[in-house]
């Protein structure tokens, strides 16, 4: 069957805005499985997906097992440290071997950006990209979409900024070209020296001052600083910039209307969020979990040939 989607999954930036809608559309239905006493369709029953992780994840890697779970699909976890890539193995001959296995999807998350593309163009089974290297995140990125949504309704016009270290972050990217095709305005604020040196070329605006993010955004997505990608001197020290950049309780009480605050996870809380806006009114950091279920389970569905108008039918399986 053909998928709306086409093969795979790699990332936002090339699909459109039907695309993007047709997934935030698709996911709803399957938001109530989860509500459910008993949490399973089965709309993939018979289809075996291999979650192949070179990176350590827990947030994701889980959300796409409880996805795969739920649509009655047989699941395998591989990663490199318990597989014959530690042996020397190549991201191919693993693949390869796995498909030989009689294989339907394969979702990755590599340190390589292009790991996922490169892998896609080599076997016949679908493939989700679940982070790779600096690239994208795409199921990161609609998740946050349908959060936004659900909070905001329709997309086209709000204003969503993208605040800290963007330049070591494949969810920033992510973010700006999906939220761009649903129309919404996208600025990004950091130190310079986490920002790309091209970042204008994204048609983002840029702020130099948390304050002047949140005077103009309805609302901000606050990345992680990726201290373990840092291989020089990008900021003085995490409290310098928790006192400049850190979006905290203070700072938001300024604001002239309330702005929702997302987080993709993990937090460092006290370095780019305070706890007490992690926690507070403002977020819906939780909210952004829950619907990474529905997203990557509205993926799955529609790469597997499912049809986006059976998608209310198909979570009617088991109750």
């Amino acid at each position: 069957m053909t998928s709306p989607l086409g093969k795979d999954l790699l990332g936002l930036e090339f699909l459109s805005s039907e695309q993007i809608r047709l997934i935030l559309d698709t996911a709803e239905p399957f938001k109530e499985i989860s509500e459910r006493a008993i949490k399973k369709v089965p709309a993939l029953r018979g289809s075996t997906i291999v979650n192949l992780f070179f990176e350590n994840s827990t947030r994701t890697r889980i959300s796409f097992e409880f996805a795969e779970k739920r649509l009655s699909a047989d699941t395998v976890n591989v990663s490199s440290s318990g597989s014959s890539v530690a042996k020397g193995e190549t991201l191919v001959d693993t693949a390869r071997n796995l498909e030989a296995m009689r294989i339907d999807m394969v979702v990755i998350r590599h340190g390589a950006s292009g790991a996922a593309s490169f892998l896609a163009e080599r076997i016949e089974s679908n493939v989700i990209n679940a982070g790779d290297g600096t690239h994208e995140h795409p199921t990161q990125g609609l998740l946050d979409l349908l959060t936004l949504r659900d909070h905001l309704g329709d997309l086209k016009g709000k204003r969503v900024c993208i605040c800290g270290d963007v330049l070591h972050s494949r969810v920033a990217r992510s973010n700006i070209w999906g939220l761009q095709k649903v129309g919404a305005e996208v600025a990004v604020c950091g130190p310079r020296s986490l920002l790309p040196n091209s970042i204008e070329e994204f048609g983002v605006t840029v702020f130099k001052r948390i304050e002047e993010a949140i005077e103009w955004a309805d609302a901000l997505n606050v990345l992680r600083l990726q201290l373990e990608r840092m291989t020089a001197g990008y900021i003085p020290s995490s409290r310098e910039y928790n006192r400049v950049f850190g979006v905290s309780r203070e700072r938001l009480n300024r604001a002239k209307r309330k702005i929702l605050i997302l987080h993709p996870g993990p937090m460092n809380r006290g370095v780019e969020i305070d706890s007490d806006v992690a926690d507070g009114p403002h977020s819906v950091i939780l909210n952004q979990v829950t619907n990474g279920v529905a997203v990557r389970m509205a993926v799955l569905y529609l790469l597997a040939g499912g049809k986006p108008e059976l998608a209310e039918a198909a979570k009617g399986g088991n109750r």
